[in-house]
């Protein structure tokens, strides 16, 4: 099992649950994108570019999937949490219900669109 796969399933409750439907639903809609284990977190890569992060500090109990955006998202862009971050933002789920699919999905296709421009460009590390 690789050590990002460990690490979703290796969540507590409900988090575990949030983390496998996010996985879910990323490497279904976005098959080419390939599940890294760095700084001690999930990350999708594309094309050896970090595309996005999977992140469940366990003192703050929620799930945050994170982008890199230099720029404002223009879909759904309400929903997303900067935490005063400046190229960072993110959809915060506390609860599987949380999680709106054609949210999450709108804003990784925008984030995919993107890719290439801004951060984007830089080399995976």
């Amino acid at each position: 099992m690789k050590p990002a796969e460990s690490y979703i399933l290796n969540q507590e409750e409900p988090f575990k649950s949030i983390l496998v439907h996010v996985q879910f639903l990323i490497e279904k809609n976005f098959p080419e994108v390939d599940l890294r284990f760095k700084w001690k977190i999930p990350y999708y890569f594309l094309n050896n570019t970090p595309f996005c992060y999977l992140n469940s500090p366990k003192k703050k109990k929620y799930v945050d999937v994170c982008f890199w955006v230099t720029s404002p998202l223009s879909n759904y862009n309400e929903f997303l949490i900067t935490d005063n971050r400046k190229v960072v933002k993110s959809l915060r789920y506390f609860n599987l219900s949380d999680i709106n699919e054609k949210v999450l999905l709108s804003v990784l296709s925008e984030a995919y669109n993107k890719k290439g421009k801004g951060y984007f460009k830089k080399k995976a590390m």
